[in-house]
């Protein structure tokens, strides 16, 4: 099998259409007045227009939640509140429908997808579909010793790519992005920091809910995978292999093909986060394509998303991961993006110097 060339990606991510944001933001003047009287919202249905190629907006019709699912092997430091290679059950109660992202997206009408990455469990304990791309049982505990094979590596980021075809492909028009592990939020601190050149401090935060003395496990082990991560900046599948894994792998391949196939993105947390930077290093405009859904509180996800220049669209105190956060923020872009399209012109309003035609992505 071919290496996979990330170079391309540089070229193939277009930015979004910024006259047609322009436009949508000239048009506010023939709908509300103030024309800025909208705030958020009327921005989100700008952002929006640039990304489906379309003024007034498309309504959100078709989202979807995706959640990749792993075990990282610097669990076994108890650097998280849960027990090590537990990241199977978070994967099994979002398969029945009990866990807290379940129960949102009910009430929304989202579908929630689970892929199994490198789950630390017999496949056998899991649906066909939610393993078939399983790359490996569980990672290395990357203070020490490589998360993955560069080979596995790979594999994973082309799961990635595929499966932000098929979703391109099927028709959905967005993604809510998130993560469930165990030692995942370690795994995105070490990359934030090897990223943005900081110290473990500056980026580890309470993760699960862990107490002090975790707190510095973590960050010992957080500088220690940095030792290891430094020598490979410069190639980004090997800093994957080396101090990643396999859903933070698959994940940054399909965060990178959904900026190609124009496919809008809503990141949930820190491991999201994390995984965008690294996709930015790849290709600088795919970030373009992305929205963060809220504001976790992880230190390394506000350094992530400040490099990245993304302002969360929530705060509301949410730690919980597993995508909860980011299918919260749906609603609001959901009502940015029927407030472009069935808002009746204001007659009295300050004409909009040019006619505003659609314009088919």
């Amino acid at each position: 099998m071919s290496g996979i060339v990330l170079d391309d990606f540089g070229s193939l991510v277009e930015r979004p259409d910024a006259r047609l944001r322009r436009d949508s933001a000239d048009r506010w003047r023939a709908l509300v007045r103030p024309a800025d009287g909208l705030g958020k919202a009327a921005e989100l249905a700008d952002w929006l227009a640039a990304v489906q190629g379309v003024v007034p907006v498309r309504p959100i019709t078709a989202p979807r939640v995706v959640l990749f699912a792993g075990d990282h092997g610097v669990a076994a430091l108890d650097v998280s509140a849960r027990k090590p290679g537990t990241a199977s059950a978070l994967a099994r109660a979002a398969i029945d429908g009990t866990a807290p992202v379940n129960v949102v997206a009910r009430r929304l009408g989202v579908p929630v997808d689970v892929v199994d990455m490198a789950l630390d469990c017999d496949p056998a304990d899991l649906p066909d579909e939610v393993t078939a791309y399983r790359v490996r049982r569980g990672s290395g505990r990357i203070d020490v010793e490589d998360a993955l094979t560069r080979e596995e590596a790979e594999q994973a980021f082309r799961t990635g790519t595929e499966l932000a075809d098929r979703y391109a492909d099927s028709g959905t028009d967005l993604v809510l992005l998130g993560d469930l592990s165990v030692g995942g939020t370690t795994t995105a601190a070490v990359l934030i920091a090897a990223l943005c050149g900081t110290d473990a401090s500056v980026v580890t935060g309470r993760g699960s809910g862990i107490d002090d003395l975790a707190w510095m496990r973590k960050c010992a082990a957080i500088r220690d995978a940095l030792r290891r991560a430094r020598p490979v900046l410069g190639d980004q599948i090997a800093l994957l292999a080396t101090v990643g894994g396999a859903d933070f792998a698959a994940m940054t391949g399909f965060l990178l093909q959904a900026a190609v196939r124009k496919l809008p993105v809503v990141l949930d947390g820190v491991v999201s986060a994390a995984c965008a930077l690294l996709g930015q290093r790849v290709a600088f405009r795919a970030p373009d394509w992305w929205l963060a859904g809220h504001a976790t509180g992880e230190p390394g996800q506000a350094k992530a998303l400040d490099r990245i220049s993304l302002d969360p669209l929530l705060d509301q105190g949410i730690r919980l991961g597993g995508g909860v956060g980011a299918l919260l923020a749906l609603p609001l872009i959901q009502a940015a993006a029927a407030l472009s399209a069935e808002l009746p012109v204001d007659e009295g309003a300050e004409p909009v110097d040019e006619a505003v035609e659609a314009v088919e992505a």
